[in-house]
């Protein structure tokens, strides 16, 4: 029988092992942290403060601006406080709660960015229904569902995992927790109830990205029938920063989690775990803001009045 003993704290692993390069990843991530404050915050402060931004399209942006939020907050500090104080360690609760937070907020938003994609497809290719098809009732509801699929998914699989018995110490490779690297550490035949319902989750999260696929499928013919250049450019370009968002929240999982296990070692997994969990967040509010003049004007008037209420 295996030895199964009782966890109290976890054992992440460290991005250096030498004092003067964990300084420096701590200063990195505190620059990438604070950055995704800021942008996201501007895109937050924009949409509410701008009533010319009180549409579907920039409601669903502000929600996926908190959930951005979320994200970043829920891994990022815990390694930059790991970084500073030289460890490596999370309490068994702390490890926890971070489990449950990212996965909430990491469900939360690929359920919201399939609803982007659902109200970019109306848009497009069902303009006159619009507002009776995306009115603000229907809105709030489909908001409400994703962090509510983003809540039960974390309920159930935080849920499930931390049942679990550990068999195999307390070491993850992994700079945050997540539950792969917690089934690694649990006994023999105990995870085989998780792995069930990861591969649920799955499942569900395919036929979200069958649906995000269809309804780009429907965009590009019905863009494509335009007649006017200016008419495809602006339709292109409404799309374009969704399209941007998802591919870059997809590639990286994809790569994370489907790479062939020759290519796997601790350098690469930390270099990818990075990549999924910390760069999307940052780089989103760019990606909207970067074609966006009605955002950008936006936010240049936000800073205006801000610069004139300090006068």
């Amino acid at each position: 029988m295996p030895n199964i003993s009782f966890v109290s704290e976890f054992l992440l692993l460290p991005f250096a092992d030498t004092r003067r390069l964990q300084l420096l990843h701590f200063a990195l991530f505190l620059g990438i942290y604070l950055a995704a404050l800021l942008g996201n915050g501007l895109i937050l402060t924009a949409v509410a403060c701008d009533h010319r931004l009180h549409t579907p399209m920039y409601f669903f942006l502000l929600n996926l601006a908190l959930l951005d939020l979320g994200c970043i907050s829920t891994t990022v500090p815990k390694a930059m406080a790991n970084s500073l104080w030289d460890t490596r360690s999370i309490s068994y609760e702390g490890c926890a709660a971070q489990v449950s937070f990212y996965l909430f907020f990491f469900d939360a938003e690929y359920s919201l960015l399939t609803v982007m994609a659902y109200d970019r497809y109306v848009a497009i290719c069902k303009p006159l229904h619009y507002g009776t098809l995306l009115g603000s009732r229907a809105c709030a509801q489909m908001a409400a569902a994703a962090w509510g699929s983003g809540f039960l998914n974390a309920v159930l699989h935080t849920a499930n995992t931390f049942a679990l018995p550990l068999c195999h110490g307390n070491a993850m490779d992994q700079f945050f927790c997540e539950i792969p690297q917690i089934l690694k550490l649990s006994c023999s035949d105990a995870y085989l109830r998780e792995v069930g319902a990861l591969l649920f989750s799955i499942s569900l999260a395919f036929v979200c990205f069958v649906f995000i696929v269809l309804s780009y499928v429907e965009i590009f013919r019905a863009v494509l029938r335009m007649p006017s250049e200016h008419g495809r450019q602006k339709a292109f370009s409404m799309c374009l920063p969704h399209l941007t968002v998802v591919s870059l929240f997809l590639s990286t999982i994809m790569f994370a989690y489907l790479k062939p296990l020759s290519l796997s070692s601790p350098t690469l997994n930390l270099v990818v775990s990075f990549l999924y969990s910390v760069v999307p967040p940052a780089v989103n509010p760019l990606i909207y803001s970067m074609r966006n003049k009605v955002l950008k004007d936006a936010v240049w008037k936000f800073f205006e009045y801000m610069l004139l209420q300090n006068q």
